[in-house]
């Protein structure tokens, strides 16, 4: 079996090509099922894709050793036909990680080596959702299934044994530090929040610990708009929730707007912008965009009232840090290299299944065949101790056929391996208890 991940991440591509590429939740699994379909062997083809504002990547593993198209080749056209995105505008920030590399990819991503900021925790969350989600969709197989439980299991090791996340600096902290430059004091001021994910509970946590003078979340479904906020509220905040449909008429209120949907299309567009910086008195506005695809319009970035910042934005503010986990780095990298040799010995352990299985289906022929004659020289009337030396003897030539015959006939370097291995094969029937 082949296993193999290509992907696009923040650190192949720019977000405008990144935001093309990635999936909504819903979209899942009715793309894992054409994906499936046009990998070698569908039929025995596993699949899983992970997609996060900070990346796509579809995980792949199929028969190997099949003529035509390589494995990469049919998913990357898939995803730039997919996503209707020239393949050949694609293929430069694309990467592909065959077997050892796509474990190794998977270990370093569940445990926040290959994130935005390094450490971070949400990315394991992530990754179990689309795990779960490809599972749903009936896309793993045994070998998939092992690469992420396994994968999950060195996260764990690796924040158990490490301070990889000692340090880390969160987006939605670089966001608040972000804001600290263009006000004097948060405290005086009106927050909106877009959404009620797992991101926009995060930045709405680092905020109120500023006491800002009021946080409004809009969100599509307002019933989980209102219990985000209601647990604003319970720390003391002025906290209430609106319909997304009401937003834009609102955007005038707030002095920072922090955004993180799963819309397909720009929720807030240059003239509603425009339109509240007049009813501002041209206040500025401070803007943070952490969804992919974006929701906030990249034209409003030209207006001199707002300060527009997106997920690749904030890649400096969280990478300050780094210095602090370095150490927890290439402590956490020596467990996951162990981890990928483990996974790898397994893999090849898989490979020889067949082999071992026909084998035995070989063996067990012979024997049955020899035993039939035993069985038949019995009902003659031959005595037992004859046909016992017949059977062994027989059974004896027929299982060493094989062997003496490949000795006899191979040559070279061929010859010398078998030669090699030959003591090795037969060892354990010449020591075996008696």
């Amino acid at each position: 079996m082949q296993l193999l991940t290509i992907g696009i991440n923040h650190t192949t591509a720019p977000l405008a090509l990144r935001e093309k590429v990635a999936f909504p939740l819903e979209q899942i699994k009715p793309a894992l099922g054409m994906l499936r379909e046009k990998l070698v062997k569908p039929g025995n083809a596993e699949a899983a894709i992970l997609s996060t504002c900070n990346r796509t990547e579809i995980y792949c593993a199929t028969s190997a050793g099949q003529d035509g198209p390589s494995t990469y080749e049919q998913a990357i056209h898939w995803l730039a036909h997919y996503h209707r995105v020239p393949a050949g505008d694609l293929a430069p920030h694309m990467y592909a990680l065959p077997q050892s590399e796509a474990v190794r990819h998977a270990f370093r991503v569940a445990s926040g080596l290959d994130s935005m900021v390094l450490g971070e925790t949400q990315i394991l969350g992530q990754l179990k959702d689309a795990v779960r989600t490809a599972d749903e969709a009936g896309a793993l197989g045994t070998y998939l299934n092992q690469l992420f439980q396994r994968t999950f299991a060195v996260a764990k090791e690796v924040r158990g044994q490490t301070e990889i996340g000692a340090h880390s600096v969160s987006m939605a902290a670089a966001a608040v530090r972000l804001a600290q430059r263009i006000f004097e004091s948060i405290a005086t001021q009106r927050v909106l929040f877009i959404g009620a994910g797992e991101m926009i509970e995060l930045c709405a946590t680092h905020f109120a610990a500023q006491k800002p003078l009021e946080i409004v979340v809009a969100n599509r479904t307002v019933e989980r708009g209102e219990r985000l906020a209601e647990q604003l509220s319970a720390q003391g905040l002025t906290s209430r929730a609106i319909r997304l449909t009401d937003m834009a008429a609102r955007l005038h209120e707030f002095d920072i707007v922090i955004s993180c949907t799963a819309s397909s299309l720009p929720i807030i567009g240059l003239g509603a912008i425009e339109s509240a910086l007049k009813r501002r008195r041209h206040q500025p506005m401070f803007m943070v965009d952490l969804a992919v695809p974006r929701d906030i319009e990249p034209e409003i970035a030209r207006l001199d009232d707002v300060f527009l910042y997106t997920v690749d934005d904030l890649a400096d503010v969280v990478q300050e840090g780094n210095a602090l986990r370095q150490a927890a780095v290439a402590q956490a990298e020596a467990i996951i290299e162990t981890r990928v040799q483990n996974f790898m010995h397994w893999l090849q352990t898989r490979s020889v299944v067949p082999v071992i299985r026909d084998l035995h289906s070989s063996a067990d022929l012979l024997r049955q065949a020899e035993l039939d004659k035993a069985q038949r020289m019995l009902l003659r009337g031959d005595a037992p101790e004859a046909v016992l030396e017949a059977l062994s003897v027989a059974l004896t030539k027929k299982f060493l056929h094989g062997p003496v015959h490949a000795l006899n006939h191979l040559s070279g370097e061929d010859r010398e391996a078998l030669m090699r291995l030959a003591p090795e094969l037969f060892r354990h029937s010449s020591h075996s208890e008696r």
